[in-house]
C-alpha cells in the first residue's frame, strides 16, 4: 500500500530526522526515517555516500561537539522533495575526524555549519535521496583549519 504524505508531515519527518542524528537517538529510531537500503547522499566537492556513511559522519559530528542544535529555515516543498536552510551547531570540544580538511583538534569555539539541502522522499515518508551544498571555507575558518 502506498501512502501519501501531506507537506506537513514530510516538513515534520525532515525536522525530526535531522533532531534525531544530532542528537544521537538510538539507531533504530533514526532509521526509521530513511529508506536504509536505497538511501543516497550527495555532498559538496562530489562526495558521495550511503545511510551508513552519514550515520558515520554524524556520529563523528556528536563526537566532536557538545551543545548541538539544528535549525531549519525556509523550506521548499514540491510533491516528495524539499528544499530548506539548515544550521547546525555546537562547541567544538573533542577531536573532529572527519571534517572536509581530515581530522582536526578541538578549539572550544561555537561554530555554525551553514547549509542548503534538498530532500527526496519516497511515498511512505522516508529520506532515499539528499542533496547537500555548504560553505566549506567559512566552516573550516571556524574549526581552525589552516589556510592553504
Amino acid at each position: 500500500m502506498t501512502i501519501k504524505l501531506t507537506r506537513d508531515e514530510l516538513v515534520a519527518r525532515l525536522v525530526k530526522a535531522g533532531e534525531l542524528e544530532v542528537a544521537g537517538a538510538p539507531a533504530d529510531e533514526i532509521a526509521s526515517y530513511f529508506d536504509v537500503e536505497n538511501f543516497r547522499f550527495h555532498g559538496p566537492d562530489g562526495f558521495e555516500s550511503d545511510f551508513g556513511g552519514l550515520s558515520s559522519y554524524f556520529a563523528a559530528i556528536r563526537a566532536a561537539f557538545e551543545n548541538r542544535a539544528i535549525r531549519r529555515g525556509i523550506v521548499v516543498v514540491e510533491g516528495n522533495t524539499v528544499a530548506c536552510q539548515t544550521w547546525i551547531t555546537g562547541r567544538f570540544v573533542h577531536e573532529f575526524s572527519m571534517s572536509p580538511a581530515g581530522p582536526l583538534p578541538p578549539n572550544g569555539a561555537d561554530i555554525t555549519m551553514d547549509l542548503i539541502n534538498i530532500f527526496l522522499f519516497d511515498d511512505e515518508g522516508r529520506l532515499v535521496e539528499e542533496f547537500v551544498r555548504t560553505d566549506y571555507r567559512s566552516f573550516l575558518r571556524q574549526l581552525g583549519a589552516k589556510s592553504r
